[in-house]
């Protein structure tokens, strides 16, 4: 490969005239601009244990009120990207959130989306865009961009959820704001009543109403049995796997990230292939071991997060030879199919 010219080998007056006039000569950036083969992911393989974060989480409720956080987050930082990040990869942001009995963080919309994953507790709620959506563990509820969203606790233990967004994509393209608003009104609605069975929707006589995210919450309780169901019906599937859709398109939950649950089986391994997209494991049940790319080796207890770089192979293994382990995962796989870049190198 033929070896390009460096930015020191150009006379000082010459660099001097080029950043008076803000100009940058490509030549000396092109190879890290354009790495040969394949890219050179920032971010890092990185573990984020329960056990460790949930004091702090707590702390954090004793030393700020809600009203002076508005949300009372830690947020899962990739080294990678810097101390200070507010990311887990290029395009996922990830943070821990804390609801205490009794409280309730008002209602704003933003324009990055987001899910919820409930790591512990009952009693809370989010609300979005009208429609009241429980909290249990595992459920997946989201808000998506623009949509009024709010939470609640009725009650009496501390609820924690994993959020999940596009903010640094959205932060990236200088689209990134949020609006405050009035505390919602309830419509009655609730999309995991209505569409509550797979292969069926409901048809209305007359004009459909047109909501762009019919579901919003995904409970863990389908979710499981799916899985499992799936599991017991087709027993030489190697890997055991959802995705959360729109019901009525089939595509993504939502437009830049994708959201799955996976379940290994009782001493299962199972090998994903090395595809663009970054990835990120949460596990919502059991025990299991994060092989990446042979180098790194994450060993998840339940409600313990992770995060593998694009172009790298992972390995799951179930450390149970009895119970099943269950996965949350999400990944950039969307926007990386709508950019066009995306590749499953194997």
């Amino acid at each position: 490969m033929q070896e390009l010219g460096r930015l020191e080998d150009l006379p000082q007056d010459y660099r001097d005239a080029l950043a008076e006039r803000k100009l940058v000569p490509l030549w000396p950036s092109l190879r890290a601009m354009l790495p040969p083969g394949r890219p050179r992911p920032r971010t890092q393989a990185t573990h984020w244990p329960y056990a460790a974060l949930r004091p702090l989480l707590m702390q954090a409720g004793e030393l700020t009120p809600i009203e002076k956080a508005e949300r009372r987050v830690l947020v899962l930082a990739n080294p990678g990207h810097g101390p200070d990040s507010m990311q887990a990869s290029a395009a996922m942001y990830l943070g821990m959130q804390l609801l205490l009995p009794g409280e309730w963080a008002p209602a704003h919309r933003h324009t990055p989306n987001a899910v919820r994953m409930v790591v512990e507790g009952e009693g809370a709620y989010t609300t979005v865009d009208g429609e009241r959506c429980p909290m249990a563990r595992g459920d997946l509820i989201l808000t998506p961009t623009g949509l009024w969203h709010e939470h609640g606790h009725e009650g009496t233990e501390p609820v924690v959820w994993l959020d999940v967004l596009d903010l640094p994509l959205a932060y990236y393209l200088e689209v990134s704001y949020h609006v405050d608003g009035p505390r919602q009104d309830i419509n009655g609605t609730a999309g995991d009543r209505a569409y509550a069975r797979g292969g069926m929707l409901p048809t209305p006589v007359f004009e459909r109403t047109a909501r762009a995210y019919p579901l919003l919450r995904y409970p863990w309780a389908q979710a499981r049995a799916a899985l499992q169901s799936l599991a017991a019906d087709q027993p030489a599937l190697e890997s055991v796997q959802i995705t959360y859709v729109n019901p009525e398109t089939g595509a993504d939950a939502e437009n830049i990230l994708g959201f799955y649950a996976l379940m290994l089986r009782p001493g299962q391994v199972l090998r994903l292939p090395a595809r663009s997209p970054a990835m990120v494991f949460h596990l919502i049940e059991g025990a299991a071991d994060v092989q990446v790319q042979d180098a790194q080796r994450f060993v998840l207890a339940e409600a313990d997060t992770c995060c593998a770089p694009g172009y790298t192979a992972v390995t799951l293994a179930n450390r149970s030879a009895d119970a099943p382990a269950f996965f949350f995962i999400a990944d950039e796989s969307p926007l990386h199919r709508k950019l066009g870049v995306f590749e499953n190198r194997g």
